[in-house]
């Protein structure tokens, strides 16, 4: 599978980064298998976080024998220095590692929230002491919305960031506004060598009253030729790579679509973005 360097982390992640939302609910065992093609598969980055269910606990036995295969990245939801330090400290004790390779401030989707993040008492001073300690090599944001893009730029106005995390789809990227936005943050994580990881980049659109047949949030893609064309678009960006969809049903295909990755031409992604209005965008303004 192709790797691509993840910003001044100086990691070369591959395209496929296992998105373990997918571990939220299930059992051991069926965690234990896809584990084993996540191995086979090549794959060397995971991302989780205590806010998705069973994820760190399902993890955590594969640590101690695999921990070096793997760069390794979690989060935090907590806003001040306290919480963050505490979350931090028992996501550590569920993985099963004495630090992570990346920590991240997640679900950041206000600006209200990246104040209360950056103030005096806040997540970054937890990150900051992290890092002085060696609990985490890196530091990142990540998050979803219509203003992700919008509040990332500002966030690495105010911080000394390492990786940005945002969801990136051709559906999505029909709005103007959001395109301009995240364009323009691909271009600035460029110009200052931060690493770039994408979500929900097969994102059909909102289930709505829709019978919700994957794990999911999103109504994801089903179709494998649909599969393949949404991560084709978000791969043709300079970006790191992208995390799985979080069900691991659809990570077979999500996995073959990024082994057979082929870049789009410009003239094909704007086609890709032109078809978008048969579908509903996740987020609106």
């Amino acid at each position: 599978m192709e790797k691509r360097r993840f910003g001044r982390t100086g990691h070369m992640s591959t395209i496929a980064i296992f998105g373990a939302a997918a571990f939220g609910e299930i059992l051991q065992a069926d965690a234990d298998h896809v584990m084993e093609m996540v191995i086979s598969s090549g794959i060397n980055h995971i991302d989780v976080a205590p806010s998705y269910g069973e994820a760190e606990l399902r993890i955590g036995p594969w640590m101690p024998r695999e921990r070096d295969r793997f760069f390794l990245g979690c989060k935090t939801t907590e806003r001040t220095r306290a919480g963050a330090w505490r979350e931090m400290h028992e996501s550590l004790n569920r993985l099963q590692v004495k630090s992570f390779d990346l920590y991240q401030f997640h679900a950041v989707t206000t600006f209200d929230e990246l104040d209360q993040i950056t103030q005096t008492g806040g997540a970054y001073e937890a990150a900051l002491q992290a890092k002085r300690e060696g609990l985490t090599n890196y530091i990142g944001i990540t998050g979803h919305g219509f203003n992700a893009p919008a509040i990332y730029l500002e966030a690495l106005r105010r911080m000394d960031l390492d990786t940005v995390l945002f969801p990136l789809n051709f559906v999505q990227m029909a709005n103007p506004t959001y395109r301009k936005n995240a364009e323009e943050l691909i271009s600035e994580c460029n110009k200052r060598d931060i690493g770039t990881m994408i979500i929900k980049s097969i994102t059909r659109g909102p289930w709505g009253t829709k019978p919700q047949t994957a794990s999911t949030w999103y109504e994801p893609f089903d179709d494998k030729s649909m599969i393949q064309s949404a991560i084709n678009f978000a791969l043709s960006y300079p970006i790191t790579g992208l995390c799985t969809a979080g069900d691991t049903r659809i990570f077979p295909t999500f996995l073959n679509a990024c082994e057979n990755f082929t870049p789009l031409t410009g003239p094909e992604q704007e086609a890709l973005i032109a078809s978008a209005s048969s579908f509903e965008p996740l987020f609106s303004a």
